[in-house]
C-alpha cells in the first residue's frame, strides 16, 4: 500500500489538512500513475480538490519524486495571510518598507529558492498581488518591498484550490492569465465519498497511529463498522475520518471497535438537500419571474445592483458570517470580505446590516 503522510507537527491538532493518503481505490491508483509521470518534471501543477483531501500530501509527493527531492520544500496558505501582508509574505521586505519592519526578510519564494513552493489556496489570493505573481514565475525573480532590486530565483510552483477557478475568471475574481501559468498540468482529486477503496486502508492506518499515540494494545473493526464507514459519505474527507477514529478509540472497550462507537456527522445528507433546493425546478420559475418583474420597474445599472443585493441576502442569511457567506456564493474569503466592505456592510465594527431596498423589493417580487 502506498502511504503519504505529514511530517508530525503540533499545528495539525487544529488543522483541517488531510495528514495522511493512500491510493488504493481505482480512481487514486489513476491519480497515482499520473502524478509519477509528471512528478519529475519541471512543470507548474494545479492541485484541485475539496478541503481534507490531501492536496498538499500530493504536492509533497511531487516534490519527493522529482530532481528538487533534496531541496526546500515550503507551503504556503495564500488565506492565512491579511491582504496587506501577503506580498511580505511572499516576495519579502527590506527594513523600514512598513511600519514595523525593523529588519529586512526574505520571501517564500527566497526560502523556496532550488525548491518547490506549495501555494494553497492560490485562489484567496487579492487581484493585486496575482498580476505580482504572474510576473515572478514569468520573469523568475523577486523584488522585495520596499526594494527596487530583483533577486534571480529558481522555484517550481504548485499550486491548490478547492474552489473552480473558471468560475472565478467568468466573475473577475482570479486572472486568465495566471491561471494558464500554473495550470499547465492539472491533477483533481477526488472526495473520499467517490474512492471508497481508500476508507478502510485510511481508517487501519489512523487506528494504528492512534493506538500506539495512546497506548493501546491491537484494535480490530467489527464486520458491520466496516460497513458503515463505507457506506459513509465523508463530507468533510480525510480529515473527519481522523478525527472519527481518533474519538472512536476513545470511548471502544475491548479492543474491538463496533458500530455503535463510530460518531458520524449527518451533515453530508443537509447539503445534499441544500443541494436538491437549489437545483429544484420551481426554485428557479419563481427566481425568473421576480428577475422579469425587476427588469420592468428598473432601469439601468442592474447587474451591480443585483450583485449587491445577492451579497447582502446571502450575508443575512448566513447570519453575518463572512465565512459562510463565501461557501454559499462560491467565493473565497478575501473577495467577500473586500466585496462586503466596498458596500457598506463590512464597515469597522460593524455587524448590524444597512438598509437595501432593492434588495428586499428582490425578494418580495420572488414570492
Amino acid at each position: 500500500m502506498q502511504l503519504l503522510t505529514l511530517p508530525p507537527s503540533p499545528a495539525l491538532a487544529t488543522s483541517i489538512r488531510a495528514t495522511a493518503q493512500v491510493f488504493e481505490d481505482p480512481k487514486s491508483q489513476a491519480l497515482l500513475t499520473h502524478l509519477q509521470q509528471v512528478a519529475p518534471s519541471e512543470a507548474s501543477v494545479l492541485i484541485i480538490g475539496e478541503t481534507g483531501t490531501g492536496k498538499e500530501l500530493v504536492a509533497r509527493h511531487i516534490h519527493n519524486l522529482s530532481a528538487r527531492r533534496n531541496r526546500p520544500f515550503v507551503a504556503v496558505n495564500c488565506g492565512a495571510f491579511s491582504e496587506s501582508l501577503v506580498e511580505a509574505e511572499l516576495f519579502g521586505h527590506e527594513k523600514g518598507a512598513f511600519t514595523g519592519a525593523l529588519s529586512a526578510k526574505a520571501g517564500w519564494f527566497e526560502e523556496a529558492d532550488g525548491g518547490t513552493l506549495f501555494l494553497d489556496e492560490i485562489g484567496d489570493l487579492p487581484m493585486a498581488i496575482q498580476v505580482k505573481l504572474l510576473r515572478v514565475l514569468q520573469e523568475r525573480e523577486v523584488v522585495r518591498l520596499g526594494s527596487r532590486k530583483s533577486t534571480p530565483i529558481n522555484v517550481r510552483v504548485l499550486a491548490a484550490t478547492n474552489v473552480q477557478l473558471e468560475k472565478a475568471i467568468s466573475a473577475g475574481h482570479f486572472r486568465e492569465d495566471l491561471y494558464y501559468r500554473l495550470n499547465v498540468v492539472n491533477l483533481e482529486l477526488s472526495p473520499l465519498r467517490d474512492r471508497p477503496g481508500d476508507v478502510l486502508p485510511l481508517t487501519r492506518h489512523f487506528v494504528k497511529a492512534y493506538s500506539q499515540r495512546l497506548g493501546y494494545g491491537s484494535i480490530t473493526i467489527s464486520k458491520d463498522a466496516e460497513l458503515k464507514l463505507r457506506s459513509y459519505s465523508w463530507p468533510g474527507n480525510i480529515r473527519e475520518l481522523e478525527n472519527v477514529i481518533h474519538h472512536t478509540l476513545l470511548i471502544c472497550r475491548n479492543g474491538v471497535i463496533e458500530c455503535e462507537d463510530l460518531r458520524l456527522s449527518n451533515l453530508r445528507i443537509e447539503r445534499q438537500d441544500d443541494y436538491q433546493a437549489n437545483i429544484d425546478d420551481s426554485a428557479q420559475a419563481l427566481l425568473d419571474r421576480a428577475f422579469q418583474k425587476l427588469f420592468e420597474e428598473q432601469a439601468g445599472a442592474l447587474h451591480e445592483k443585483v450583485e449587491d443585493a445577492l451579497l447582502r441576502a446571502a450575508y443575512r442569511f448566513s447570519h453575518y458570517n463572512q465565512v459562510h457567506t463565501a461557501a454559499l456564493l462560491g467565493l473565497s474569503r478575501n473577495v467577500t470580505r473586500t466585496r462586503l466592505i466596498k458596500i457598506g456592510e463590512l464597515a469597522v465594527n460593524k455587524r448590524r446590516p444597512t438598509e437595501n431596498v432593492l434588495g428586499e423589493r428582490l425578494m418580495q417580487l420572488s414570492i
